[in-house]
């Protein structure tokens, strides 16, 4: 009897073990601190001095081709001019300075009031141009600069970075670091979680106005486009806000207009040879409401011909093996995923759960728990679904995988860091993810991604 259970023993631990090797997906053995991050405080990010200057400055696209830019900065106070900006094509003289003038707002919030918010549109650029544009006069005057992007096309190479729930930590402040040390990015994807001022007693706006100038160096010089998190509500009626959306919305202006949207949570634009469509996880979407419709209508509008990669930006991830904001996401996995899927989309884009994680081409599309089909499958069709929450914010990192590792998780870590990806044509991108390791961006996953409209084959790893 002995040997019985003796030898049902150590047949157990063999089909243990059989099963761990036989896994596919990786779970890191890095190891980051999991406390949450100090917090960069407000003194650490001056206003500009001179009168007046203008701060905050950030740029995103201001049409759905790429030939148009919305500029937008603050200024304390509402002076003749200070709502104007002046731009030229480098490398022309003073005499072809051309002025657009701001639409300029301002909001109140409890006990805060913003100071000026302005935001012009610059029309008809031409591609792949550098531009230089300033803001303020005098003394205060404020120059910058940004490329357009290449002209709209099937195998017009572009490099997106990509980054969620950044915060203003000291974290954050490497990952934003480490990112801009990196010359290939020419366009952030942002997937939402900005400025964390709601995790403040009151939602402290002033955490607005630092996080406006701490991403400044490199949200003034190249666009980036916005998609909207939970920490971006700012609803509490406690005090008297009740308004959702309400700093986000006065803050970060968006082309949603132009994709027909009737809203500047969810629109989308397109960019070198990458269609990219921008969705709310904190809005209505479910059938007949104006997301689900627009959603809907646009993807049918999507020329695979003309853009061959399609990716979706969302905030709380569809798939997520982590025990943080488990399953938070799974109303709209299943309103959306078979569009994705029929539409083939390349790689859907959240962030919400503060680690990394990459999954397999999946689909539950077929979710019947009682005919058994209630776990998914691998489908050639279907996105890689990335979760890139790992920004540096304030709440720290997200480290509870759940165990063992689901078969649809491809590669999973619990580290702050951020991702690149480089269309090199319309078949291949190369797709890197680079942890904050020790103030050194270091790469840790890496996947050469096939495009799923001309090359819908295995996706190929690529060894770190």
């Amino acid at each position: 009897m002995k040997l019985n259970h003796l030898a049902l023993f150590f047949s157990l631990v063999v089909f243990l073990t059989i099963s761990v090797v036989s896994h596919a997906g990786v779970t890191s053995s890095y190891v980051r601190v999991a406390e949450p991050s100090e917090e960069m405080a407000l003194e650490v990010f001056p206003p500009p001095s001179g009168y007046n200057a203008p701060e905050q400055v950030h740029i995103t696209q201001g049409d759905h081709n790429g030939r148009a830019m919305i500029i937008s900065w603050v200024t304390p106070v509402n002076d003749d001019g200070s709502n104007i900006v002046n731009y030229w094509v480098a490398g022309t003289n003073e005499t072809t300075k051309l002025s657009v003038e701001a639409s300029t707002t301002s909001y109140r919030y409890f006990d805060y009031t913003s100071g000026f918010l302005h935001h012009a549109t610059i029309k008809g650029l031409e591609y792949d141009t550098k531009y230089f544009y300033e803001l303020g006069s005098g003394r205060s005057t404020r120059q910058f600069n940004f490329m357009t992007p290449p002209k709209v096309g099937p195998d017009v190479p572009y490099t997106f970075g990509i980054i969620g729930d950044l915060g203003q930590t000291y974290a954050s402040n490497q990952t934003l670091a480490n990112y801009m040390s990196n010359p290939k990015g020419q366009a952030v994807l942002m997937v939402g979680d900005l400025s964390y001022a709601d995790d403040h007693p009151n939602h402290d706006q002033r955490k607005w106005d630092s996080y406006g100038r701490f991403v400044e160096p490199s949200a003034a010089y190249q666009p980036w486009i916005w998609a909207a998190g939970n920490h971006e509500i700012d609803y509490d009626a406690n005090i008297g806000e009740t308004q959702a959306f309400k700093p986000y919305m006065n803050r970060y202006n968006v082309p949603y207009k132009a994709s027909q949207s009737t809203s500047p949570l969810w629109y989308s634009i397109k960019r070198a040879s990458a269609y990219i469509i921008v969705l709310s996880s904190y809005s209505a979407f479910d059938k007949y409401t104006p997301q689900n419709s627009w959603l809907e209508s646009e993807l049918k509008k999507v020329n695979r011909e003309e853009t061959p990669w399609l990716f979706v930006l969302v905030h709380a991830p569809w798939y997520n093996s982590n025990n943080y904001h488990y399953m938070e996401g799974e109303s709209m996995r299943v309103t959306f995923e078979p569009w994705c899927v029929e539409n083939k989309v390349d790689i859907v884009f959240a962030g919400h759960v503060h680690a990394y994680e990459r999954s397999e081409r999946v689909s539950n599309i077929k979710y019947n728990i009682t005919d058994g089909l209630s776990y998914p499958v691998k489908n050639p069709s279907a996105p890689i679904y990335i979760t890139i929450g790992d920004g540096g914010n304030i709440e720290g990192i997200a480290n509870d995988f759940t165990y063992p590792q689901p078969s649809y998780s491809a590669y999973r870590e619990a580290s702050f860091g951020h991702a690149m990806l480089e269309i090199k044509n319309r078949t291949h991108a190369l797709y890197t993810w680079h942890r904050n390791q020790d103030n050194e961006p270091v790469v840790a996953d890496s996947l050469w991604v096939k495009n799923r409209h001309f090359l819908p084959e295995e996706d190929e790893a690529v060894s770190v």
